[in-house]
């Protein structure tokens, strides 16, 4: 199981510290693209920190809404989602390119993600956008009870998948998400790690109300934006290597 982490969304110089002190501990990194944050000189330096620590780069797009930090719906067509799409990844991919580094994948970010996973439309323009692309590129998006369909959506299209799950976010009983502002959403401490240490044995995890749900997982995603994540995402690596 890997570790995925979003990065490259903090221009300062604190916030390229933080995003270093990251790199060691992942195996992905979904680096933001300008739209909802990030800039070339921060894509640039976040891309040179993954090739010095051997991370795999991925492309993390999102609506154009810095105000908003890519959470709010933009309600877009598909031509506009695949307009939005290419112009992120191209950027990042040529930056990287210039490097010598490849991406391997794309991530959405926020609204454009929930937008994905919800609604078929923006999906089917997600897939049929990165099928377009050369290389081709995986996409990657949050397992739950609907992996198969969701595999063979993508296979129609001829688009790869990577199935994330969460290390700090409590699933409902349907595999889906807690929302943030409920009670036990969001898990730290010793109840995040008893959750990757669930996910690594058996690809399952407990529901807010008991229930075990069995995810398809490739990839874990972990949440690095301050000191005290990072120390999460250190312990977190510890608990899957000593698994």
């Amino acid at each position: 199981m890997l570790l995925n982490c979003d990065l490259g969304e903090r221009a300062s110089s604190d916030g390229l510290e933080i995003d270093a002190a990251v790199m060691p501990f992942i195996d992905q990194a979904s680096i933001a693209c300008g739209f909802h944050a990030g800039d070339p000189l921060t894509m640039q330096r976040t891309l040179a920190l993954a090739a010095q620590h051997g991370v795999a780069v991925g492309a993390h797009p999102a609506y154009h809404d810095r105000e908003g930090f890519g959470r709010r719906s933009l309600q877009l067509g598909a031509e506009d989602i695949a307009a939005h799409l290419h112009y992120q990844i191209g950027a990042l991919a040529g930056i990287a390119s210039s490097m010598g580094l490849c991406l391997s994948y794309v991530k959405p970010h926020g609204a454009l993600y929930h937008d994905m996973m919800q609604q078929p439309t923006v999906r089917r323009a997600i897939l049929e956008t990165i099928a377009t692309l050369h290389p081709p590129l995986t996409l990657m998006l949050q397992s739950n009870a609907a992996a198969d369909a969701l595999q063979a959506e993508a296979s129609t299209a001829g688009v790869n998948l990577c199935f994330e799950a969460f290390a700090d976010r409590r699933y409902d009983d349907n595999g889906k998400l807690l929302p943030r502002e409920e009670p036990g959403a969001i898990l730290a401490g010793e109840a995040m790690l008893a959750q990757v240490e669930q996910l690594a044995e058996s690809s399952s995890v407990t529901s807010v109300s008991g229930r075990v749900l069995d995810l398809r997982v490739d990839t874990l995603c972990v949440h690095g934006d301050n000191p005290e994540a990072v120390r999460a995402i250190a312990a977190i690596r510890s608990r899957i290597e000593r698994d």
